[in-house]
């Protein structure tokens, strides 16, 4: 069965995986998470090999990629905050 996340809760799952890891293992081990974003759906393990390196050596090199390939509007409206008022 298929695993959902809210793209603002993907550090708890990215602190799961045991760290080195090659791009294309943590893809395969991320497949099958879709990934909850402010447009819509995608998968996981899809954006993670979109991305350009070849290794992460923590959770927060693959959170860092991963912001590079997806669209800004992914994550919510540009300029916005949700902690404005």
């Amino acid at each position: 069965m298929a695993r959902k996340i809210k793209f603002s809760d993907i550090s708890t799952l990215l602190d799961e995986i045991e760290y080195p890891i090659r791009r294309t293992t943590a893809s395969e081990e991320l497949s099958d998470v879709r990934l909850i974003l402010a447009d819509g759906e995608t998968n996981l393990g899809k954006l993670v090999f979109k991305t350009s390196r070849e290794s992460f050596e923590s959770a927060a090199d693959i959170e860092s990629e991963l912001h590079n390939v997806l669209p800004r509007e992914a994550v919510g409206e540009p300029y916005q905050s949700e902690g404005d008022a």
